[in-house]
């Protein structure tokens, strides 16, 4: 727990520059105390700005382009898709991740003009950081608004403008500052001013606390409703950034040194019953798990996979489930893991099934996850094997942004169709047959937004599930569903993205929202496939996270232990922990109890 704030907060609502214009002016106490806070705030930002240089974490921006829908409001016309490495010393590295067939040019061109330098002077980075040109009182005014929770933590509200000839590109807007050390944790509005070859969009960012006295860039909302431009042309759309990945530095491994115990006398001895020679079949099998470890492990190191954990048990679940109701056992296990991007897909890596974030956000149900999994695991038990070249080490040895173009798992139509088939045969067989009309509507759903959506359908790394409109996984599923009706709000045939899945921006970690089910108004509220804005619930880290994350911002380490038992659920079918109900909403912001003692002192009435 932070100690108490050092600053006594008495704060008017009144700006500092305009106190003398105030027909009641604040007494000269409160004043003072108002100063210090907004110049506790102006240092806590400018030394953001010098201290963020040295990470390199991930960001993926996803923008869909809006259309006005008589029953739906807006609904997606196309969209946009960039993932790369975030430089917040000097913006977006030129180096995407994006690169190869994959990317379409245009994708890449648009986010650079959406977020270069001749529309955003700072480039990216200045929806990052609030102003890192100079964030002072040469350059704005602060006008003190109120005190809220964002989530857990309580926040000093001010108005900020920028001073009139201060320049191009200065923050105009709201920022919200946590009330212990002064660090601004969101903030909301445009840059300006606005001319005729220079536009600015409103965004809302938001800022997660990932160690004492660090506060960093995590989630970026950008929205327009009706842009204007070159007079009588309009741009609606409507935009997630995700950052994460700020301690790559290491992967994750080298903690594992603090754990040796060096045993000075009797030598060290595998300890495991089986003979020390393997079998022709058994060598085979280690050989490709040495193959499926080295991939996941480079994933991992790169940012886009996440560490083992909880999810990972939840959908091994489901996996086991489908192969106890079959009669299946599968040697090594097949195990289960999440990428973190945004983009539809799954695919394998020998005896493990990847399923990517939005996918798994996007998915409505149970059953509709286990008819992603079934065509996984049919993959492997038809022996749709892993190339072993990938057991040799030096074919690991990389830049992150040749990820995509060095690992690639997709499958030929062949291996897909009977995918398909064999899938199909284990969920006749599973919990989930008499549930599977529901996938079969997604799926329709799926065809319905595909079209509008090809940057949310084109995979990194494994195989289409749509082409165009066309359904191309499981579609055989759609025969039995019942009728898409998007105009009724009762049918829910996929969530919005971010429902599901939290990551830390951090560690990479994962886990799975519990959202409280919201009654829905209309059919406009259900957004499959949709944006949503980011609400997070913002808390602190408790003191042993704080002593972990310290020694890992010191050192460079992971703060956790990345090699975690993701896997090995009971083989008996059981009840995962996926809500069938989920609306998929995003977290709410929600006013907290205060639960710390150290408060500052309320503002003077007026």
């Amino acid at each position: 727990m932070k100690t108490a704030a050092k600053y006594f907060l008495l704060i008017c609502a009144v700006a500092a520059s305009g106190a003398a214009q105030s027909p009641q002016a604040p007494p000269p106490a409160a004043s003072s105390a108002l100063a210090q806070v907004i110049d506790r705030i102006i240092t806590q930002e400018n030394q953001l700005s010098k201290s963020v240089a040295r990470y390199h974490p991930l960001v993926e921006t996803y923008i869909q382009h809006v259309k006005p829908d008589q029953e739906l409001g807006a609904v997606p016309e196309k969209d946009e898709y960039f993932l790369g490495k975030l430089n917040l010393a000097g913006g977006i590295d030129d180096h995407s991740l994006l690169s190869g067939p994959n990317l379409p040019v245009k994708s890449l061109k648009f986010f650079n003009r959406f977020f270069s330098i001749r529309f955003l002077p700072s480039g990216f980075a200045q929806m990052a950081l609030v102003d890192e040109a100079g964030f002072d009182r040469q350059h704005y005014d602060f006008e003190y608004v109120r005190r809220e929770f964002l989530g857990e933590v309580r926040a000093v509200v001010f108005d900020v403008k920028p001073k009139k000839g201060s320049g191009a590109g200065r923050f105009l807007g709201r920022i919200w500052a946590e009330d212990q050390d002064y660090h601004i944790v969101r903030f909301n509005g445009t840059y300006g001013p606005t001319t005729s070859y220079r536009h600015y969009f409103h965004f809302d960012s938001w800022r997660v606390n990932m160690g004492p006295n660090l506060w960093l860039p995590a989630y970026i909302y950008t929205e327009e409703s009706d842009f204007r431009y070159v007079k009588v042309r309009s741009l609606r759309f409507k935009g997630q950034t995700r950052i994460w990945g700020y301690d790559l530095k290491q992967g994750g491994r080298e903690d594992e040194f603090t754990k040796i115990v060096v045993d000075a006398q009797n030598p060290v001895r595998d300890q495991s019953d089986t003979p020390a020679d393997l079998a022709p079949v058994g060598s085979l099998r280690a050989w490709e798990r040495l193959a499926e470890e080295n991939v996941l492990q480079r994933l991992e190191k790169a940012g886009l996979l996440a560490p083992e954990g909880e999810v990972d048990k939840i959908l091994t679940t489901v996996v086991n489930n489908i192969q106890v109701t079959n009669n299946i056992d599968i040697q090594p296990e097949v195990r289960a893991r999440v990428l973190l991007t945004t983009p539809l897909e799954s695919f394998t890596v020998g005896h493990t099934i990847v399923i990517s974030r939005g996918l798994l956000d996007v998915l409505p149900d149970e059953a509709s996850l286990a008819m992603v999994l079934s065509h996984e695991l049919a993959h492997i038990l038809l022996g749709h094997r892993l190339d072993t070249k990938f057991a040799f080490d030096d074919r690991m040895l990389f830049a992150d942004e040749q990820t995509f173009k060095r690992l690639g798992f997709r499958h030929d139509a062949k291996d897909e169709t009977a995918a398909d088939q064999k899938a199909l045969a284990l969920l006749e067989n599973s919990p989930y047959k008499d549930k599977a009309a529901a996938a079969g509507l997604f799926l329709k759903a799926l065809s319905a937004r595909a079209g509008e959506l090809p940057a949310l359908i084109r995979p990194h790394m494994g195989n289409r599930m749509a082409d165009g409109k066309t359904v191309s996984r499981m579609a055989q599923l759609m025969n039995s569903a019942p009728q898409l009706e998007t105009a009724r709000k009762e049918q829910i045939a996929a969530l919005p993205l971010g429902g599901r899945v939290k990551v830390d921006p951090w560690s990479c970690r994962i886990m799975m929202l519990h959202n409280k089910p919201v009654a829905l108004l209309s059919a406009r509220e259900k957004l499959p496939f949709e944006i949503t804005p980011f609400l997070p619930y913002l808390t602190r880290q408790s003191a042993t996270e704080q002593v972990a994350a310290a020694g890992a911002v010191g050192a460079g380490a992971n703060t956790g232990d990345a090699t975690g038992n993701g896997g090995g659920a009971a083989h008996q079918p059981k009840t995962p922990g996926v809500d069938d109900d989920s609306q998929g909403s995003t977290e709410t912001t929600t006013a907290a109890t205060e639960v710390r003692p150290a408060t500052p002192a309320a503002p003077p009435k007026q």
